[in-house]
């Protein structure tokens, strides 16, 4: 009997290998849209009583590599030659930023209402609690896929 399990467990091991090969998953038009993600980030901003979720959703590798070049400057320094500086904290700011869909937090509207032009600026200061500020940067991180690696690898063997 335990021979006969065995046998079925390879089996069935040999069709999910079948499938993790199956190249076609990866092709245009079979990979699923990235979804946008509704989350609470604050129950200070509500309407009709209820608490107004924030909507994020994922940007594209490429703009992130943009955004990575845009938060980088190199300076000459003497002795050393060119030394790049990367802001990291801005870095991950303007992906939370890009990632909100709604606040979008780079509507004219608000930034005027906000007194700047910087996007950054405007969802601290409406997020204007430390907590909430943090909250957003960590779902954003989340919706990245910059977060949940033990979930991915718990997905992966279901």
């Amino acid at each position: 009997m335990s021979e006969n399990k065995t046998n079925q467990e390879e089996v069935k091991e040999e069709s999910h290998e079948e499938q993790i090969q199956d190249l076609s998953i990866f092709l245009p038009g079979k990979v699923e849209e990235a979804e946008e993600v509704k989350v609470l980030i604050s129950k200070r901003f509500t309407k009709d009583g209820k608490i107004v979720p924030f909507i994020f959703k994922p940007i594209s590798t490429d703009r992130v590599d943009e955004l990575e070049k845009d938060n980088t400057t190199y300076k000459n320094v003497r002795g050393t030659g060119r030394v790049r500086n990367f802001d990291n904290q801005r870095f991950m700011q303007r992906i939370a930023v890009e990632s909100t869909v709604f606040p979008d937090f780079t509507s004219e509207k608000l930034r005027k209402a906000y007194k700047t032009e910087d996007p950054v600026e405007v969802a601290r200061k409406i997020l204007s609690v430390a907590g909430e500020f943090s909250k957003w940067l960590e779902e954003t991180q989340r919706v990245n896929g910059f977060l949940e690696e033990d979930d991915l690898e718990e997905l992966a063997k279901n």
